[in-house]
Formats: structure tokens, C-alpha cells, sequence
């Protein structure tokens, strides 16, 4: 059996160890939050004019002109859009009804691969606090022995320790916090304007 004073031993030992991880993971965090910056500004500049574009394409292929393939590879859509709409036009074969299932598949796989990215930031969003909790509440048990000592360097060094890690938690949380608001603005709308090109290609085919 373990007494008392064993225990407590055994969990500050525990406490103690994951000083150094939960630190390491703060900055990680914040590392990649600042990459997802990078990663959310090249993608709004891609996505500059993005609605215009769409509409543009749904036009061009209601007018009939050319097929709705040869429109989609030359349109200024993403590469990832273009994709996933090329992948309707290929199956010729298949029966109207079956195209409309295969659309609705089509759109299903392109919303979790949307999620997915997400999903990411959203994970930094609860992780970042939930860390910085971790940091702050670590250095406060030798602080608190320090005071006890009367040792203010020991104390002043653990509280700020505790303040940085708080701080760094808050502001990884915070950058993903407004990283997934834009992101599900942008892929809500994605959702809507694929939907609306996917509905004309499907008209043009059953035309043809």
C-alpha cells in the first residue's frame, strides 16, 4: 500500500515530466497556427473573384457552346473543383438517375475532405487552452514551495512561466479560432456553387 506522502511523491514526479512536453506542444501549436496564416492567405488569394467565376461557368454551360467538360478545364475554378467536376462528366454511360447519385457521392466526399481541413484548426482551437492550462497549473507547485521557502526568484520565475504558457495557448486557439470562422464562410458557399454547376452539367446531359 502506498501511504500518502509516496503518492503525492509519485505525482509531482508524473507533474514534473510533463513540463517539458506540454511546452513543446504549446509551441508547436503556435508554429503550426502561424502556418495555417500562410495557408488561409494563399487560399483567399486563389479564391479572389471565385463567385464571379462560377457563374460564369454555369452560363457558358446552359448556353451550350461547348461541352461542359472542355468549359470546366478551361474556367478559373480550383484545381480541386475542377477535379471533382470533371469526375461527372467521364461517366457517360451511366443513367440519369444514376449520374445524380453519383453527383450527391461526389459532393459527400468533397464535404468531409472540407471538414477534414477544418477540422485541424478546430483541434488547436480546443487543444490550445486545454495546454496552456497545463503549463499554468505545472510551475504553480514549485512556486508555491518557493513562496513557502520565501524564495521570490524561484516564485517570480515559476509564475511567469505560467502567464507564457496561458498566453501562448490563447493565441494558437485564437488564430484557428478565426481561421475555421473564414474557412466555413468559404466552403459553405463552395458547397453551394459546386451543387449549382453540378445541376447544370446534369441538365446538359440529359440533353445530350
Amino acid at each position: 500500500m502506498f501511504n500518502g506522502v509516496t503518492t503525492n511523491s509519485i505525482m509531482r514526479q508524473i507533474v514534473t515530466l510533463l513540463d517539458v512536453p506540454v511546452k513543446v506542444i504549446l509551441i508547436v501549436m503556435l508554429i503550426i497556427s502561424l502556418i495555417m496564416i500562410g495557408g488561409l492567405l494563399a487560399e483567399m488569394f486563389q479564391r479572389k473573384y471565385l463567385t464571379v467565376k462560377a457563374a460564369s461557368v454555369i452560363d457558358a454551360i446552359k448556353n451550350g457552346k461547348n461541352d461542359p467538360a472542355t468549359i470546366i478545364k478551361n474556367s478559373a475554378l480550383l484545381a480541386k473543383q475542377k477535379r471533382l467536376l470533371l469526375e461527372l462528366t467521364i461517366h457517360n454511360s451511366l443513367s440519369d438517375d444514376m449520374k445524380e447519385n453519383f453527383a450527391s457521392s461526389l459532393m459527400d466526399n468533397y464535404s468531409e475532405n472540407l471538414d477534414f481541413v477544418i477540422k485541424k484548426s478546430d483541434l488547436i482551437i480546443k487543444l490550445g487552452p486545454t495546454f496552456g492550462l497545463l503549463g499554468t497549473l505545472i510551475p504553480l507547485g514549485p512556486g508555491i514551495i518557493a513562496l513557502a521557502q520565501g524564495d521570490t526568484a524561484t516564485l517570480s520565475y515559476s509564475l511567469l512561466a505560467a502567464f507564457d504558457t496561458t498566453v501562448i495557448g490563447l493565441i494558437a486557439a485564437s488564430i484557428c479560432t478565426v481561421i475555421s470562422l473564414i474557412r466555413r464562410r468559404w466552403y459553405s458557399k463552395d458547397k453551394i456553387m459546386l451543387t449549382l454547376i453540378m445541376e447544370a452539367v446534369l441538365e446538359e446531359c440529359k440533353k445530350g
